[in-house]
């Protein structure tokens, strides 16, 4: 694929951004909140932990928009802001970005279950990504992440959708559980098989975010590289999480232990590396040793 971020990736392995919804709870968010109206309300906030990130050596940062989709929106009676919402959670971190920064306009799931197992039909969603996609494109994102699809066929409908609008590569990770056989999402997709149809979907880079420590990842991301040639991502939590008795939430995974896994992640074939829950800027500037930024 001829695009600068790919380019970059032919190269050294490209460094994602870790959790945003830590660090704006970290920051005031209150449990239950919505971090997208973040974007319209507090903007400087979401600004700061964009910078913090690329400081730390991030190439790409994703929009703080994972939720902002009409149908998770309408969640809260916020689905007529949609557009609204992705194009300033677009041009916030476009704002942030230092010369040679990406903006990925994070796409999360619905939260919602397609027929038969819930009330929704492939072309809803597709019809809400695609508004979606319509807002954080006009706001100037790079490219797209479809991130955290628990469902393959959620996640090719997600993909339809943003490519209906929009030529801008689109790299799609699902969550994965560690088994026995395989890694596996909820609804028994394998690793192997959600990377090949995702490849057919026209997916530029297909991958795998959340649910597992960065001590699971590299295996991971060996189950994924025998369904697909396509450029890998990998996005570990930093462990599980652990509620405290203040109702804070930590993760069992120490940032020394966690980076110990990069170098095997990377070996196994990932191209695109960050965090997902429980990792910092701190974590970002210890990956960006390994991946060769300094």
């Amino acid at each position: 694929m001829s695009h600068p971020l790919f380019d970059l990736a032919a190269v050294r392995p490209v460094l994602f951004d870790g959790a945003l919804g830590t660090e704006l709870m970290a920051r005031g968010l209150p449990r239950g909140g919505v971090p997208e109206l973040w974007n319209v309300g507090r903007p400087e906030v979401v600004k700061e932990i964009h910078a913090a990130y690329f400081a730390a050596g991030a190439d790409v940062v994703s929009t703080n928009s994972f939720g902002a989709s009409s149908i998770r929106l309408a969640a809260h009676g916020l689905e007529s802001r949609t557009r609204e919402i992705n194009f300033a959670a677009a041009r916030i971190a476009r704002e942030a970005a230092p010369a040679g920064g990406f903006v990925a306009g994070s796409v999360g799931p619905t939260g919602k279950f397609l027929k038969p197992q819930g009330p929704c039909l492939e072309a809803e969603f597709s019809d809400a990504f695609a508004e979606q996609a319509r807002g954080l494109a006009a706001g100037g994102v790079d490219v797209f992440i479809v991130e955290t699809q628990y469902d393959l066929r959620e996640a090719l409908a997600a993909l339809r959708g943003i490519r209906s609008v929009s030529d801008l590569p689109v790299l799609v990770t699902m969550t994965f559980g560690s088994f026995p056989r395989s890694y596996f999402t909820i609804m028994g997709d394998s690793a192997a098989k959600a990377a090949a149809e995702l490849e057919k979907g026209g997916a530029a880079a297909v991958g795998a975010n959340c649910t597992l420590a960065s001590d699971q990842m590299a295996d991971c991301v060996r189950a994924l590289r025998t369904g697909t040639v396509l450029p890998l991502v990998a996005q570990a939590n930093a462990g599980q999480p652990v509620a405290s008795p203040d109702g804070t939430i930590g993760y069992t995974q120490s940032l020394e232990d966690y980076v110990s896994y990069v170098p095997g992640i990377v070996e196994a074939g990932a191209r695109f590396v960050g965090g997902c829950c429980g990792t910092t800027p701190s974590f970002i500037r210890a990956m960006a040793r390994i991946v060769g930024k300094e």
